[in-house]
């Protein structure tokens, strides 16, 4: 019976992990805060520029890594390799943030693209020493965002930061210090850079 009942945790973990991992919170945040904009086209054209260079390149970078045996799954788990990782991200995001300068991009958009550099940058600086979760940083800083952003009733997506939190320990992949410290990482630096900028 406990090892059915720890099956049955350990796929709705992974449910939770794969279904809300950091590409599909970014997409997420994009798109909403994009048809948000008072030009909802242009918002939207922004946003996909934004998940292009947040996400897409990302993604497809560690697709690759994955294939020349640099890691072992899509979410890195190797705190080392995240070092590796992490700055290539970061690259990526500031391409995006160039181009959104020269173009002259919404406010709103552009700080959110900033808001997720200046978190990648708190994330790699942590790296460096702990395991912080990116999980649940993306996730509690998409909600920043949005509550700032948009409307405060966005706060209310919070729980969803506590279950991503409890799929990274269930799995073993976090201890409950690191998803805690990452929904504060997240939260604090992606809704201040955010706030700020707009």
């Amino acid at each position: 019976m406990t090892t059915t009942i720890t099956a049955v945790e350990n796929r709705a973990a992974r449910a939770v992990t794969d279904g809300l991992e950091p590409k599909n919170v970014i997409l997420a945040v994009c798109l909403v805060l994009g048809a948000a904009q008072d030009d909802m086209l242009v918002g939207l054209a922004w946003a996909l520029h934004a998940i292009v260079f947040a996400a897409v390149i990302p993604v497809a970078y560690i697709k690759y890594g994955i294939r020349s045996g640099r890691w072992q799954d899509r979410h890195v788990g190797q705190r080392v390799r995240r070092l590796h990782l992490i700055p290539v991200i970061m690259a990526s995001v500031g391409v995006a943030i160039a181009t959104m300068l020269l173009l002259g991009a919404p406010v709103q958009m552009t700080a959110l693209v900033v808001a997720m550099l200046a978190t990648l940058g708190a994330i790699l600086s942590v790296t460096t020493l702990w395991k912080i979760s990116v999980h649940t940083s993306v996730s509690a800083g998409a909600i920043a965002i949005l509550a700032v952003g948009i409307s405060p009733w966005w706060a209310a997506l919070s729980p969803l930061v506590a279950l991503i939190g409890w799929s990274r320990v269930a799995l073993r992949d976090h201890t409950l210090g690191q998803v805690v410290a990452g929904t504060a990482l997240g939260a604090l630096v992606a809704g201040s850079v955010f706030l700020w900028l707009t």
